[in-house]
């Protein structure tokens, strides 16, 4: 059954910390088995990759045609065509807006200091596919790095029983990808990070999927960069009130728990009865989705339902989760606004729903999880640029500064870095 907690309860910051860590160490199990697959496909390139692919995804061709893709773009129904159209333009236009400036300092001495933002020169983007297809992902992926002007941009889908879907493929032509794998899993992120004959290596590997994926992410950073969080299992806390529709939340709910048998879903509510009207509509809509199994996998495993029995006390449990969905769904949400710091993404009010956020709105649904919502953020064109520092000394500015910047390196211990500057001091 899906865990109910009580905030009066003598032990309920332990029961918390236990459930959420239980989960954390479910998502983390997967690294050793991780790590075997890497090293096979480092050692044994393609043959190794098709070999999971084989085993994984049931498909035997790494490489899919300028045929097929432009086939299987051919068969998709005009109006999702037209979704992904107008997808694509809304997450442009908010991305657009985060684009850089170049930064120029000249001090009175006439030292001159540049911050410049470069793109890096090739990402990959993962895309899950091998059991629901998700043409947003591609979007989300691909246009921060367009926007920031990656000249290669890879696109890493496994299909499933070979076939990848025409949403995702229309959705990669749209973000003028031209390099497009059909491949998933731990095997696909090692190809990425390290080339095989038919796969280039690249700079950078970006995009969400389930535990195992997460999991290689990690083991490859180093060799390649990887974005600065954990895009693993989806997950969403919600803040109600006795204003609540408890239709509209167990909706909610649902349709994170829908992405993964390792999703989290959790309520926070000061009203008791609502909770228990949302955990009644939660049994009772579950039976009319398609994803029923997987949604009630993750919802019994890892959904918590809780009582609070005050807005601090909720404010302090959500800083603690840093849940990667936030859907504030109370009447005064202005008050925990300044007070929540860790979250991936807040929807406000009651029609900010999350699932809007994972399409069109126009912010990137690719957000931290397991907590690392702490210590970053989502996706975005900034996950695209590396920047650099050009320096540029006058003869006046080394004189000026040198004498300071010798003493501490004296102090330090570093004479050669005392030296060294010493040598472009003018002798008087």
């Amino acid at each position: 059954m899906i865990k109910i907690l009580n905030s009066n309860s003598k032990d309920f910051d332990r029961q918390l910390k236990l459930l959420l860590s239980i989960r954390k160490k479910k998502i983390q199990s997967n690294s050793i088995s991780v790590s075997n697959i890497i090293n096979d496909v480092k050692k044994n390139g393609d043959k190794a990759l098709l070999k999971y692919e084989k085993r994984f995804n049931k498909n035997s061709k790494i490489v899919p045609s300028k045929n097929q893709i432009s086939k299987s773009i051919k068969s998709l129904d005009k109006k999702v065509k037209l979704a992904i159209d107008t997808a694509y333009n809304r997450i442009y236009k908010f991305h657009s807006l985060q684009k850089f400036k170049n930064i120029t300092y000249v001090d009175k001495y006439k030292n001159k200091l540049e911050y410049k933002f470069l793109p890096i020169e090739s990402a990959a983007i993962y895309v899950p596919g091998s059991t629901v297809s998700y043409p947003s992902s591609v979007l989300m992926n691909a246009i921060p790095a367009l926007v920031a002007g990656v000249q290669r941009v890879v696109m890493m889908n496994p299909g499933r029983k070979g076939k990848q879907d025409p949403a995702v493929l229309y959705a990669a032509r749209k973000c003028k990808i031209k390099e497009i794998y059909s491949i998933g899993g731990p095997s696909a992120i090692a190809a990425a990070a390290y080339g095989t004959k038919k796969i280039k290596k690249v700079n950078k590997i970006v995009g969400p999927g389930n535990a195992y994926v997460a999991a290689a992410k990690k083991e490859v950073f180093g060799d390649v960069g990887i974005e600065g969080m954990t895009a693993g299992p989806s997950e969403v806390t919600i803040i109600c009130d006795k204003y609540s529709d408890p239709e509209w939340i167990a909706s909610d709910l649902i349709g994170q728990a829908e992405h993964d048998p390792l999703a989290q879903c959790i309520l926070i509510s000061k009203d008791k009865k609502l909770v228990d009207r949302v955990k009644f509509q939660i049994f009772n809509q579950l039976k009319k989705i398609p994803r029923q199994s997987i949604a009630r996998k993750s919802l019994v495993s890892n959904g918590i339902l809780m009582h609070v029995s005050s807005d601090n006390k909720i404010t302090e449990i959500v800083n603690k989760i840093a849940p990667e969905h936030l859907e504030l769904n109370v009447r005064n949400y202005k008050f925990f606004l300044p007070k929540i710091i860790n979250a991936g993404s807040i929807c406000l009010g009651k029609y900010a729903v999350m699932a809007m956020t994972d399409y069109n709105v126009g912010s990137n649904h690719i957000l931290p999880t397991n907590g690392s919502a702490k210590y970053s953020s989502g996706i975005s064109v900034n996950e695209f640029y590396k920047r650099i520092s050009y320096i540029n000394l006058s003869k006046k500015g080394i004189e000026s500064l040198g004498p300071s910047v010798i003493t501490l390196a004296n102090y330090e211990g570093l004479a050669a870095h005392a030296h060294s500057i010493k040598k472009r001091i003018r002798r008087k």
